[in-house]
């Protein structure tokens, strides 16, 4: 037996030094094999040299780590904000990590197949009253087994009725819906109308209208222009009117994020030049999704058009198909991502309690029998004044212990407060059942606050993200806000540097939208006359919008042709009875010099990376840096 154990222990401490193999040293700090081979993976690139793709990532990541050493110098990893988006993300991902292995795999492999394809649906449905009689809730079921069959009907004519409530649910995709009905819709083919079904309030009833490749994902900017409360349609026509003068200022090639900064009235987006954070099916309401879908080609710009919120202008930015290749990672990912949030992973969570029990020490202690429990599950329900008297005696008493943590009587009557007031928590359980529910409940909270320690994965996930987020900081502390305020940096640069920063052929322009070919004459004539342009669009607010500013020919579809400083186009007739016309003032030929002020945007840009150059060589001399070089060579070769 001893010349076992001398045998295993060599071979024990080899595989373990392989596994903590260190490939680079910065300063006093390492980063290993393992860790570098997991961000490695995950980030490659598409450089077929797998040793040239391999160094040059091997030197990127040292340079990382040095940024993330800077940041804890600068304790930025105990900024509030910090802390606070690092807890937020582990409650969005730990989820994922309570699960069956093999039963989540079942739900990804379903997710990513719905995600194939997105369903139009038409929603009925009839509310049921938790009071409600027997005779009640037969006749609710009739009404739905007769509208099942009318809509399974070839011929079939819904009648609205105040019974039935309908909805056009526009297209959904998979997360859609919640999961017991994502299961009924994916299950039927178009035309096809799902049987009645009853859930806790209502009775539901779901008809396939067309079904189609998914659309993937868009990225748009939008101006809108928000109805009042319960608006009139005078109020409407004057809000439309304001959009339609915008539409053609766009058209005639005013900035769209210019415009969005000044006039839309959607309070997230302004700012940012009215762009949308990127969204697919189901996001918004069908009418708006509708109008994204009819964007052809990037820099397309719908028509207004009206939802319950307002008028909207929106330009597409990017669009993103859905990978019809199942393993394309990115939309592994971004499944997994989802499911992980989603109800339906209870299914392999509830599996997964039972397995971890031993890894976590749990052992339910004897200071109180489960008879005793149920008992006083009960009394601190029917008489909540009266905890302090009859649980006085037992509230400390341990009931589970874990590895690192008991928990004590009051842990479980809270569980029981919590979830008996709670309609969406408690189904009338019996207090057995709730016990047992107390226990996995129990169980996947401490290994879930305990995760680092059972997960590799969970653990570098979490490292990732808030090294991340400490490197956004830094970078923005010492580079980017350094380069933008660094203003003798940024003229010095500008001095050596002006041939970079030249003008295209260029004029300056005024750009105006009237609600009729009548205005836009009216309007020349007052501005040949001496009026303000500005002052003009104010006295006639709805029916005039104007936008002036120095614009690259290309951007007005204009030339040198017939141009003359001060001189008109002509005015141009829009479909919809408006009229747009653009009034030059200079024309500049390319080539010409940019002011420093008019290049300060593209020279921030530019002088970033000389910041940043400037401030990783005092890193590297502060943190010396070293990469093993038998170590890269063993990664590469593998």
């Amino acid at each position: 037996m001893m010349k076992k154990i001398a045998f295993f222990l060599p071979i024990f401490f080899i595989v373990s030094n392989i596994e903590a193999q260190t490939v680079i040293t910065y300063g006093k700090n390492t980063v290993s094999k393992e860790e570098f081979l997991r961000a490695y993976n995950k980030n490659k690139s598409t450089e077929e040299d797998k040793e040239k793709a391999i160094r040059e990532y091997a030197t990127l990541y040292s340079e990382f780590k040095l940024k993330v050493q800077a940041a804890k110098e600068l304790k930025i990893d105990t900024l509030h904000q910090i802390k606070n988006d690092l807890d937020n993300f582990r409650h969005q991902v730990e989820g994922g990590y309570l699960n069956d292995e093999k039963s989540f795999e079942v739900l990804l492999s379903q997710a990513l197949k719905r995600s194939q394809y997105d369903l139009h649906l038409l929603h009925y449905s009839i509310n049921i009253d938790p009071n409600s009689t027997t005779s009640d809730t037969l006749k609710a079921f009739k009404a739905m087994q007769s509208l099942y069959e009318n809509l399974s009907s070839p011929t079939a004519d819904f009648q609205k009725s105040e019974e039935i409530n309908f909805s056009d649910l526009g297209f959904i995709t998979v997360f859609s819906l919640p999961y017991q009905y994502e299961n009924i819709v994916y299950n039927l083919k178009p035309g096809d109308v799902s049987l009645p079904y009853r859930s806790k309030k209502s009775w539901h009833v779901f008809k396939l209208i067309e079904q189609r490749r998914s659309v993937g994902k868009w990225k748009v900017a939008q101006i809108l222009f928000t109805f009042p409360q319960n608006p009139d349609d005078q109020i409407k026509i004057k809000i439309r009117k304001v959009a339609d003068s915008v539409y053609k200022l766009l058209k005639a090639g005013a900035d769209f994020g210019k415009m969005a900064r000044e006039m839309s009235e959607d309070k997230l987006t302004y700012l940012n030049n009215g762009e949308i954070p990127e969204f697919g099916t189901g996001k918004y309401e069908y009418s708006f999704e509708k109008e994204v879908v009819q964007l052809s080609k990037d820099g397309d710009i719908a028509a207004p058009f009206e939802t319950k919120f307002g008028i909207h202008l929106i330009k597409r930015i990017s669009h993103t198909p859905t990978p019809a290749y199942l393993e394309d990672e990115a939309l592994v990912f971004e499944i997994k991502n989802k499911l992980m949030q989603d109800n339906r992973v209870k299914i392999a969570k509830e599996k997964f309690a039972r397995d971890v029990k031993q890894k976590i020490g749990f052992k339910l202690l004897n200071a109180l029998k489960e008879a005793e429990l149920l008992r006083l599950a009960d009394s601190i329900v029917i008489n909540p004044e009266k905890e302090d008297v009859f649980a006085a005696a037992v509230i400390n008493k341990p009931i589970i212990g874990f590895s690192k943590l008991m928990l004590k009587v009051k842990d479980w009557l809270n569980y029981v407060k919590d979830n008996k007031i709670n309609n969406d928590l408690y189904s009338g359980e019996t207090n057995a059942q709730l016990w047992e529910r107390y226990k996995e409940f129990a169980i996947l909270e401490y290994y879930k606050n305990h995760l680092e320690e059972f997960n590799s994965d969970f653990a570098y996930q979490m490292q990732e993200f808030k090294e991340g987020n400490m490197l956004f900081e830094v970078m923005e502390k010492q580079v980017w806000s350094k380069a933008g305020e660094d203003t003798i940096g940024l003229l010095s640069y500008y001095n050596a540097n002006k041939e970079k920063y030249k003008w295209a052929k260029s004029a300056d322009v005024l750009i105006m939208n009237c609600a009729t070919e009548d205005l836009a004459q009216q309007t020349i004539n007052d501005i040949q006359s001496g009026a303000s342009w500005k002052e003009l669009v104010e006295l006639r607010e709805g029916e005039l919008q104007g936008d002036s500013g120095r614009l690259e020919l290309a951007q007005i579809n204009s030339s040198s042709d017939a141009f003359t400083p001060g001189s008109f186009s002509t005015i141009t007739l829009n479909a919809d009875g408006t009229a747009s016309f653009m009034r030059y003032y200079r024309f500049y030929e390319s080539g010409l010099q940019r002011s420093f002020e008019d290049s300060k945007g593209l020279l921030i840009n530019d002088y970033q990376p000389i910041i940043e150059k400037k401030w990783m060589d005092e890193l590297r001399k502060k943190y010396p840096v070293k990469i093993d070089e038998a170590v890269l060579k063993n990664i590469i070769s593998n």
